[in-house]
C-alpha cells in the first residue's frame, strides 16, 4: 500500500482547488528514464483506468496503475518545505539506489 502524509495531503488539495475542471484525482506512477532507471510521476486525472488501484486519503483519491504497484508498495509520498525549494518527497523502501541529482532510483 502507498500512503500519503496530511501535509502532502493538504498540498494535492489545494492544488487541485484551483485546477479547472476539478480533477476526480491524482495519479502517481512509476516511469522509465533518470539516469538510475526509474522516476516518479504524478498528475492530476479525470478518471482512473480499469486495472488502476484507488486509494482514499480522506477524500482525496490517488490512483496508481498494477506495474507502479510492483515498485510503489510501502512508499510514502511528503510534500516538504526547506530552503532549498518545496516539493512532493517519496520515501520507497524498494528503492536499492538513487542517482546523484535525486530524481531517479533503481529498484
Amino acid at each position: 500500500m502507498i500512503t500519503l502524509t496530511d501535509t502532502a495531503i493538504e498540498k494535492v488539495r489545494s492544488i487541485i482547488d484551483t485546477q479547472e475542471p476539478k480533477p476526480a484525482g491524482l495519479r502517481i506512477s512509476v516511469v522509465g528514464g533518470g539516469c538510475s532507471g526509474f522516476s516518479y510521476s504524478m498528475a492530476f486525472e479525470n478518471n482512473p483506468g480499469m486495472l488502476d488501484k484507488t486509494y482514499d486519503f480522506s477524500g482525496l483519491r490517488v490512483f496508481v496503475d498494477q506495474a507502479s504497484l510492483l515498485y510503489l508498495e510501502g512508499a510514502q509520498v511528503d510534500y516538504v518545505e526547506t530552503m532549498e525549494g518545496s516539493g512532493f518527497k517519496f520515501e520507497n523502501p524498494n528503492v536499492k539506489s538513487t542517482c546523484g541529482c535525486g530524481s531517479s532510483f533503481s529498484a
